[in-house]
């Protein structure tokens, strides 16, 4: 039987940017199906205490969620999928600006309509935005950001995880995964990131 596993994201992290691709590799060795959905880290702050730059990249985050929005509205979720795939390979990998420019690069990588980065300079859909939001993060509560998966019935943060594992030992990694959130009284394990987001 197919696991299903959805996925929250928002383009402009990294660290969702890595869960992803270690979910595309576990699609290859397991009988899983990855769905995508978006989540907003400007949503998530907005109101919040925050340092003069962090709040500057959450007035520039608006953007690109709104124009994945878009695309998983307009052209479904495979379409968000290779849309998330375009502009976060330009994004995280590549280094690229994370502007209109570049996510309209993106949809034109994905010969998706020009037309949906409209989307970006416009809150005409941010209720809709704010639904998908709370649709991925309320289950998690208010104390954490992306990546956030959905299994089992069953909602965590993370995996944090870098570099995204390959082949067999990204199976092995959704094997413990898919048994942590098998238990409902499982709430948390971290420990400090002594490395940032390795692309490659």
């Amino acid at each position: 039987m197919t696991q299903q596993v959805d996925f929250w994201f928002d383009p402009l992290c990294p660290w969702a940017w890595m869960t992803s691709r270690w979910m595309l590799e576990v699609e290859k060795v397991r009988d899983v199906t990855t769905t995508f959905h978006v989540m907003s880290l400007s949503v998530l702050n907005h109101g919040r205490e925050l340092s003069p730059s962090y709040r500057a990249m959450m007035d520039a985050g608006w953007g690109p969620v709104r124009v994945a929005l878009a695309v998983e509205r307009e052209h479904g979720p495979q379409a968000l999928r290779a849309f998330y795939t375009a502009v976060g390979t330009r994004f995280h990998p590549g280094g690229e600006s994370k502007d209109r420019a570049t996510v309209e690069a993106a949809l034109a990588d994905c010969g998706l309509p020009a037309g949906l980065a409209d989307a970006y300079d416009t809150g005409a859909n941010d209720e809709a935005l704010r639904a998908s939001h709370h649709q991925g993060m309320d289950p998690v509560g208010s104390d954490v950001g992306t990546p956030v998966l959905h299994i089992n019935g069953m909602a965590l943060f993370g995996p944090v995880i870098s570099p995204a594992p390959t082949g067999e030992a990204a199976g092995d990694l959704f094997d413990g995964f898919l048994k942590v959130t098998a238990y409902p009284g499982f709430f948390e394990a971290k420990r400090t990131r002594t490395v940032g987001p390795i692309f490659a």
